[in-house]
């Protein structure tokens, strides 16, 4: 049955228990004692957590991918937190998470799952500005912060049941310098400087209309639109436009279930078994994990909801995060032709891809 369905050697991977127990623990702490205490607070605490425990704790590099993930992702969420009342600092933050995401995708993907989630963090600050009784962004970080910290305890407990070192040898930087050179060079660099733009563009373009719109929710708009942000720099409609799809599905499908869950406990449960399934079976191809991610994290954010009514105003903001991505998509295309065009007429015919 596999064999009929898109990337399935991607889809075929052996199970990571161990990083999704971490996962799994480190969400359920924090959302149980948002149930008991009623303070949406350890939301974020829960954010953290998930976040840090995207990076397998027995790679070389997991225990300082658990760190900086913590640290870039508490910084992003207190900056989205603060730019939420401004138009023009929404505006200019999320221009530059845009750009920022844009260039940690050419050095590589696990580069560019790093500025994935400072972007995803940067859009649920922004949009839980005004939900919870938080009151300021550096209590954002805070409890962010703890809960990348708690699931880097766990993470450390997992090295320790294998007998590994707690803090791995690492290498030179010069020779990681090196390696992320190396992927930024296969790049052309014309495209992706086009590609960098229409990123920076719809960015900026998506912290604004949830501002001046007044969004209740409005990272439901601005995570559609990082789902979509995936480098193609042969500007493949289809593909762009298969993702707007698959995004609007989810979408749709965390609203039904929102809808005929009947408290936020239900949700809870369904959200804390999805991350142990999700963070097992994570996907190695980057624009499924893509998906994979923003979806978890959308979940996890909508898990202590008590508005579902309001799912009309939530579908109508990922048709329109969609299509500001689309916006990206066909920017490349009409690029990618243009150039085609001019290599043609000077007699060099079309570029290798």
């Amino acid at each position: 049955m596999l064999r009929f369905l898109p990337y399935r050697h991607q889809w075929t991977v052996d199970p990571t228990w161990g990083a999704a127990v971490v996962a799994t623990l480190g969400c359920a702490l924090p959302l149980l004692l948002a149930l008991f205490s009623g303070h949406s607070g350890f939301l974020w605490a829960a954010v953290g957590a998930f976040l840090a425990a995207q990076a397998d704790p027995l790679h070389r590099f997991g225990m300082l991918r658990m760190l900086l993930l913590t640290l870039l992702g508490a910084c992003s969420a207190g900056l989205g937190f603060w730019s939420a009342p401004g138009p023009l600092e929404s505006l200019l933050v999320f221009a530059a998470g845009g750009l920022l995401l844009a260039w940690l995708q050419r050095f590589g993907r696990e580069a560019g799952k790093l500025g994935l989630g400072m972007l995803a963090c940067l859009c649920l600050g922004q949009g839980q500005q005004g939900l919870g009784g938080m009151p300021n962004p550096y209590a954002v970080a805070m409890l962010f912060t703890l809960g990348g910290l708690w699931a880097t305890l766990l993470a450390f407990s997992l090295r320790g049941l294998h007998g590994l070192r707690l803090w791995p040898y690492m290498p030179r930087l010069p020779s990681v310098l090196k390696v992320l050179r190396q992927h930024a060079a296969r790049l052309p660099k014309p495209q992706w400087r086009l590609y960098a733009l229409g990123c920076t563009l719809v960015c900026g373009l998506a912290g604004l209309i949830v501002n001046l719109s007044g969004q209740p929710r409005g990272y439901w708009l601005t995570l559609a639109v990082v789902t979509g942000l995936q480098i193609d720099l042969k500007g493949r409609l289809r593909r762009a436009l298969k993702i707007a799809l698959v995004a609007l599905l989810a979408a749709g499908l965390l609203v039904l279930a929102g809808r005929g869950l009947h408290s936020p406990a239900q949700m809870v449960a369904l959200a804390v078994a999805l991350i142990l399934l999700n963070r097992a079976l994570q996907v190695g191809r980057y624009s499924l994990y893509v998906l994979q991610m923003t979806f978890c994290v959308l979940l996890l954010a909508e898990s202590l909801a008590q508005d579902w009514p309001l799912s009309r105003e939530r579908l109508l903001g990922s048709l329109i995060g969609a299509l500001l991505a689309l916006l990206v998509a066909l920017t490349l295309y009409g690029g990618r032709r243009l150039r085609d065009r001019r290599a043609a007429r000077s007699g060099t015919g079309t570029l290798p891809h």
